[in-house]
């Protein structure tokens, strides 16, 4: 990958916001302190994982959140994106622990930015079922009305596309469910279920509230019709059926018409004015018409019967995870946004970005994070509001359905002794961060 990781970066806004990202599930671990979620039964089940793990210990961050915390200060972020499970919070004592976490950020002068929801679902709760929507508004009020005082950034939902897609279409993740064009109803709920949470959330006060929606451009495999034709389909049900919803108050495409209950009461909700925009960000997707066979992308088979497939992207470096490196395609993806949804599109901030690579002296993740933050900072020129930017992840943590085998941290995490050490990509971003101000 071409860099220029020597050179300085360009200077980045005055106030611009600077963090990293966790989620709940991934680090905790205190399993036996809270409820059950779909995660843990779905860990439960012989061949989910592809190395048998499951979270019940994770980075044990549930303990260890003071020494994480000193990290975060050492790293000199001014905001730390971090999830609440909802399991957690519904039982005994849960709400305590995120008392002390954000009594503990504040203290340190990083600003604590918490995801309401990043897939952890109870596990008595379905998100077929309209009635979720509701219950996760209630969760929502009582980690507002408890963190309220000193939180003052939100995110309501992570991944809505992925926790559809990969838990409810495909089968992938938690819970599990091979649904395909059926799971659509998961779709409407969620983002019914954000639409809730920031009434919710503006009710208890709230002033700067957003989404991290997961968006990527679409590429065609070709110029032939069927490939363009394809590949609109697909952008269309994992960017723009996120998206417009709640952008433009509407579905695209006669979508919906597929989604259950009142959808234009529903659209209302969902469409509740937001602060700011959260992409997470990882790579483009070249797509194609169907090939007739089944397909593997990102470790996911993608069924035969799916009206697009997935190509590879040819002549690009790869992560250890497989994934293709397109720093530029970040720059494609907001500048596209923005001339989509112009006026519409609120503040972005950038609530996810990273990369998978082995390694304490991991120069690879060095020139990914730079490479980014190159395009990031030519999407600025380019006239696209953009307010932050948030490196996935702290910590080496359970990486889903890959279990512990993936490493995304800027610290390196032993699952044998839980001891974390900073990575050549930690200093590098402390580095970056001293520069910037």
């Amino acid at each position: 990958m071409a860099t220029d990781a020597g050179d300085p970066l360009p200077r980045f806004p005055a106030g611009f916001l600077w963090g990293v990202s966790t989620s709940a599930h991934q680090i905790e671990g205190a399993a036996e302190l809270r409820g059950p979620s779909v995660w843990d039964v779905f860990t439960a089940e012989p061949g989910r994982v592809k190395d048998g793990s499951t979270a019940a210990v994770a980075c044990d961050h549930y303990h260890r959140y003071p020494e994480d915390v000193a990290l975060l200060a050492g790293l000199g972020v001014n905001a730390y994106r971090f999830s609440v499970s909802w399991p957690r919070v519904a039982s005994p004592g849960g709400l305590d622990f995120y008392d002390r976490l954000v009594d503990e950020l504040c203290a340190a002068g990083v600003r604590p930015v918490p995801t309401l929801f990043h897939w952890d679902l109870p596990a008595h709760l379905d998100w077929l079922d309209r009635d979720t929507a509701a219950r996760f508004a209630d969760h929502v009020a009582a980690v507002a009305g408890r963190l309220g005082d000193r939180v003052t950034k939100w995110i309501t939902l992570n991944e809505p596309a992925e926790h559809t897609l990969l838990g409810h279409a495909l089968g992938a993740h938690a819970p599990g469910r091979r649904l395909l064009f059926d799971a659509l109803p998961v779709a409407h709920h969620q983002l019914l279920a954000h639409g809730l949470a920031v009434r919710a959330l503006r009710a208890a006060g709230a002033r700067d509230i957003g989404i991290a929606n997961s968006h990527g451009p679409t590429w065609p495999a070709s110029a032939d019709p069927d490939d363009v034709a394809a590949a609109g389909f697909y952008d269309t049900l994992l960017n723009r059926l996120f998206a417009e919803p709640v952008l433009l108050g509407g579905y695209p495409d006669g979508l919906g018409e597929l989604m259950p209950g009142d959808v234009a009461a529903d659209l209302r909700v969902i469409a509740e004015p937001l602060d700011w925009y959260g992409v997470n960000y990882y790579a483009p997707t070249r797509v194609g018409a169907p090939l007739g066979t089944r397909g593997e992308f990102g470790g996911v088979t993608i069924p035969a019967e799916l009206p697009f497939s997935v190509r590879e992207i040819e002549d690009r470096p790869l992560t250890d995870f497989g994934w293709p490196v397109v720093p530029e395609g970040l720059t494609e993806l907001l500048c596209g946004f923005r001339d989509r949804y112009g006026d519409r599109l609120p503040p972005v901030v950038i609530t996810e970005n990273g990369c998978s690579y082995e390694g304490l002296d991991d120069q690879e993740r060095i020139a990914y994070l730079d490479a980014h933050l190159r395009a990031l900072h030519a999407a600025l020129e380019a006239g696209v509001d953009v307010r932050g930017y948030f490196v996935w992840s702290l910590l080496d943590n359970f990486e889903w359905a890959e279990g512990y085998a993936r490493r995304f941290g800027l610290v390196h995490v032993d699952f044998d002794t839980l001891e974390r050490t900073p990575k050549a990509s930690y200093r590098w971003f402390r580095d970056v961060l001293r520069a910037q101000g």
